[in-house]
């Protein structure tokens, strides 16, 4: 069984989640997800369910920041049907004009509907955008572009990244716990 789902008093329904990267019984709690307990290979459920149960108070304090975070999380402005192709167009031209002001260079671009990330740059340059990055107040969407293409300079989130980044657009850490308040919800046309 690779997963199972558990009632826990005060605190609601928990998933148990096999995980092979768990060294220990990992217990995190993420908005608009609920509690979830990574379970490593050779720890029972019903062992995993028992440690939940003892950290039921932790749990409980936690879900109550997270529910308010949740009420705090905005809703994309013009949220609902997407033009791809415009999207895509709009995105792509964005992209292309940062990357010539601040002297970056890429591979490709893909613009998809993801559902949990805004945006991603992989080891040969290659940007993802999310489509509904389109809805995004404009520093929002011009954060997440460069974010990216800082990516094709530096592949990680160490200190030497978010620096790079301040140089650039100023606030970084502040646009991107702005942006963090948004949620993605969409339907494409």
């Amino acid at each position: 069984m690779k997963s199972k789902t558990v009632e826990l008093d005060n605190i609601g329904v928990i998933l148990l989640e096999r995980s092979s990267r768990a060294r220990h019984i990992n217990i995190s709690i993420r908005p608009f997800r609920g509690v979830r307990v990574a379970v490593p290979f050779g720890v029972s459920f019903d062992a995993a369910e028992k440690v939940a149960a003892e950290k039921a108070p932790w749990i409980s304090r936690h879900l109550k920041k997270i529910k308010a975070e949740e009420q705090e999380t905005r809703t994309l402005p013009g949220s609902g049907h997407i033009n791809r192709a415009k999207a895509r167009k709009k995105l792509v031209k964005r992209l292309d004009e940062l990357t010539v002001k601040y002297g970056f260079s890429y591979n490709r671009v893909f613009v998809r509907n993801q559902k949990t990330r805004w945006g991603s740059c992989s080891v040969r340059n290659n940007i993802n955008l999310n489509v509904n990055l389109v809805n995004l107040p404009r520093e929002l969407l011009d954060y997440v572009i460069l974010h990216e293409l800082m990516h094709t300079r530096i592949k990680n989130h160490g200190k030497t990244f978010w620096k790079e980044m301040d140089l650039i657009i100023g606030n970084a850490k502040q646009l991107d716990k702005e942006l963090n308040r948004y949620k993605i919800f969409t339907l494409l046309t």
